[in-house]
């Protein structure tokens, strides 16, 4: 933003948050914008009456507004001094692993992956990504399950490391060959350490694809005690315990947690979108397409439940029979 001015970045800013919620309020008050009419032209047909974008020059509101300014000031403050500590913190992570398992290199980029399934139905990975101790969400990757059948974990794995590297592979390749913006890949820029859920097993699992792609990258597994906690790393066919205690620890069961997380909340999310079209689908004249308005347009089923006639023909081939079907069906 160093080259946009106060008055585009509340512009984008509001524009962006409000087009993304289904609430907008009546009035928002703010010290600057840009292009106010278009904005609260957009805003009203958002919410569906008018919305009023205000910039108070005394009283009151202008109060609220240097209020809420100096909060906002302090509240970055914090978290740039918190931002400074953790990246301490997370050097002191990175070395301590780095010693932990004699690496040549500063383990500055980790991926992890893992599986997710519930009784063998609807098998997914996903790969997370930390830089500099880390998470970076914006390298995370989902991976739905395509040659595998039933709970077969140790080849759902294979599956998803062997499509990721090979992906990598081929944009590593567009690049060189000037096809490709090195910043367009999604899979080009490789880790310094590969950290698997799991021991033995799923380390070898991953070394297998590695060595069949011709691509050295460290892989260790995070071993887990009875209770499903880390209780050290399997690396070169020997487990290694960790100091509980120690910044590479925490390190080690935040990236294990955040694993975990991520293909967790993409299995859900797979199983909402089933439920989702399981129950459209039993409306009369909603289709394929229709389903896709619909979602599209309330974000979720319980929106579309508590929607009446006339809001649900806002959405996109809503007709009023369709709308009176999905009403009479939720009522």
């Amino acid at each position: 933003t160093a080259e946009d001015s106060i008055e585009e970045i509340l512009e984008e800013f509001i524009t962006s948050f409000y087009g993304g919620t289904a609430k907008v309020p009546r009035t928002i008050y703010v010290p600057a914008i840009s292009n106010v009419e278009l904005v609260e032209e957009y805003l009203t047909i958002k919410r569906g009456a008018k919305v009023w974008i205000k910039v108070p020059q005394k009283g009151q509101k202008r109060e609220m507004l240097e209020m809420v300014k100096n909060n906002a000031q302090i509240t970055l403050e914090k978290f740039k001094d918190k931002y400074l500590i953790d990246k301490e913190i997370n050097k002191i992570a990175l070395e301590e692993l780095q010693e932990l398992l004699d690496l040549e290199i500063w383990p500055s980029r980790i991926e992890a992956y893992d599986i997710s399934n519930i009784q063998g139905v609807d098998s997914v990975g996903s790969m997370i990504v930390f830089e500099e101790g880390r998470s970076k969400n914006s390298d995370y990757r989902r991976f739905r399950i395509k040659t595998v059948k039933g709970a077969n974990d140790y080849d759902s794995m294979r599956e998803i490391l062997t499509r990721r590297f090979s992906h990598g592979l081929e944009e590593v390749k567009a690049i060189q060959e000037s096809k490709l913006q090195f910043s367009a890949g999604k899979f080009s820029n490789f880790p310094d350490l590969i950290m698997m859920d799991g021991g033995r097993g799923q380390v070898n699992i991953a070394l297998e694809v590695l060595d069949e792609l011709h691509i050295n990258i460290p892989v260790c597994g995070m071993v887990k005690d009875d209770n499903h906690n880390t209780r050290g790393l399997y690396y070169n066919n020997v487990e290694i315990p960790i100091d509980r205690h120690s910044e590479g620890f925490k390190l080690i069961t935040r990236v294990q947690d955040e694993a975990h997380r991520f293909a967790i909340e993409y299995h859900r999310s797979l199983r909402s979108k089933k439920q989702v079209s399981s129950v459209l689908d039993e409306i009369e004249g909603i289709g394929p397409a229709r389903r896709k308005a619909l979602m599209k347009h309330f974000l979720d089923i319980d929106k579309i439940r508590n929607a009446n006639v006339s809001e649900l023909m806002e959405a996109e081939g809503i007709t009023e029979n369709v709308a009176q079907n999905i009403y009479k069906y939720f009522h």
